[in-house]
């Protein structure tokens, strides 16, 4: 048997090297997201089959690990998670993303994310549809907000945009991405009447800001109540 020019056998270990590196990174974050998603569902966060969680796995190509649409949070594991790529193909996994999906794709290339984080609190859902008139709603004084991404003060005014939620998910991807743009210091923005997207630069700050945003949250409705509608 003829063998292999030596170049190409060199290629053949490094593709098999590169695959096995892949797979290994894509179930070491599915049981990383499984874990936090729940956790976010004992904490309230995600009832039912509500948000949706992601991290970037490839940059060049962009690759995500997502979970699969339709599931209980609460019962999460890495099987129940994907590998797609940058135009929503899956690579890896058994399902389908959710149509949200296009949302952590357009937060990610906006943002430069490693990890997005979507959750359905009750806080959430209340705050975004009392305040949704006004484009948003401010948090400010509040010493918990220095676990926000280079805040360094309590003093720090916290800007978290509404956009109207919408099935039309391309052209709420394109919202995102132009609130994104428009408005560079935020850590997250709500849905109306739907949940909260935030990100890090790896899953624990994603993770962190989630917990912090989601007391925020509660602190605010809890101190100025829901009578407060624009």
């Amino acid at each position: 048997m003829k063998k292999k020019p030596s170049s190409q056998r060199k290629d053949t270990r490094l593709k098999a090297k590169s695959e096995k590196r892949s797979r290994a990174t894509f179930a070491s974050t599915a049981r990383e997201l499984a874990e936090i998603g729940r956790s976010f569902y004992a904490r309230g966060w995600v009832m039912g089959t509500s948000g949706n969680f992601s991290a970037v796995i490839s940059e060049k190509p962009l690759r995500l690990v997502i979970t699969s649409t339709g599931l209980n949070k609460g019962n999460l594991a890495p099987a129940h998670f994907l590998e797609i790529e940058g135009d929503l193909k899956v690579v890896k996994g058994k399902g389908r993303p959710s149509a949200e999906a296009l949302l952590h794709l357009a937060i990610v290339r906006a943002r430069g994310a490693g990890a997005v984080l979507h959750t359905h609190s009750v806080w959430s859902t209340v705050l975004s549809g009392a305040h949704a008139a006004k484009g948003g709603v401010d948090v400010e004084g509040y010493e918990m907000l220095k676990g926000l991404e280079g805040v360094k003060t309590h003093q720090h005014r916290e800007w978290l945009p509404i956009l109207e939620n919408s099935q039309d998910m391309e052209e709420l991807a394109r919202k995102v991405s132009k609130t994104l743009e428009d408005q560079s210091g935020i850590h997250g923005f709500l849905l109306r009447e739907h949940g909260l997207y935030t990100w890090g630069t790896n899953l624990p700050e994603a993770g962190r800001h989630v917990e912090i945003l989601e007391f925020l949250m509660e602190v605010v409705v809890r101190a100025r109540g829901v009578a407060v509608v624009a």
